[in-house]
């Protein structure tokens, strides 16, 4: 296979700058499903099928580029980060469309709206990822959204097993709940990924 020598590694930092805005409207795709009762998980599956091609993209030219801007565990470790945050956000959009879920309970609603900002701070942090700068604060506002996430969905499963007498409706939603917790917790690894390169590459 032939090298290609990339010193500046454009190409790595504009499929990342790709991602991020994958990420971003998966995880609005996904909110604005909960917020409406509505399967979108047509176009969720669009946008999976979108990501991987890009992480195939990323894997191929790191294993193409001589010389590659950051270490190249860092690029496939955020690269699969990213890609996991989308696969996961899929998969709860395909068990809302399965389950043939209607009426979206208000926890539900409100950890869609946290993903769906966690999704703009991903990709705010990428498309500044060039510079290695600014990286922080944005790992800091998602660390804070999956802190909350983390609270409202502790209290929703309580309530779940709580009140919910119907044995399916509760297998249905405690496995929809941990879908959206896993999702959110997701987002905080990739941007923990995006700020242990930020802090070797200072």
């Amino acid at each position: 296979m032939k090298l290609i020598p990339l010193p500046r590694g454009q190409r790595f930092f504009d499929l990342f700058r790709k991602q991020g805005a994958l990420v971003s409207e998966t995880l609005t795709e996904l909110s604005k499903s909960l917020l409406e009762g509505k399967s979108r998980h047509a176009r969720l599956m669009d946008l999976e099928h979108e990501c991987d091609d890009v992480t195939h993209q990323i894997f191929n030219l790191v294993n193409s580029t001589f010389i590659t801007p950051l270490d190249q565990e860092d690029i496939l470790l955020l690269a699969s980060s990213l890609d996991d945050v989308v696969d996961l956000a899929e998969e709860a959009g395909d068990k809302i469309d399965l389950y043939r879920i209607q009426n979206i309970t208000d926890p539900a609603k409100r950890m869609g709206e946290f993903l769906a900002k966690a999704g703009i701070e991903l990709a705010a942090a990428l498309d500044q990822l060039e510079g290695f700068a600014q990286l922080k604060p944005h790992r800091l506002e998602i660390h804070r959204l999956e802190n909350e996430g983390d609270r409202l969905t502790r209290a929703a499963i309580g309530e779940l097993f709580s009140k919910v007498t119907d044995a399916a409706e509760l297998v249905k939603w405690k496995d929809i709940y941990d879908l959206l917790e896993a999702t959110m917790d997701a987002c905080e690894h990739a941007a923990n990924v995006l700020e242990t390169i930020a802090i070797k590459n200072a």
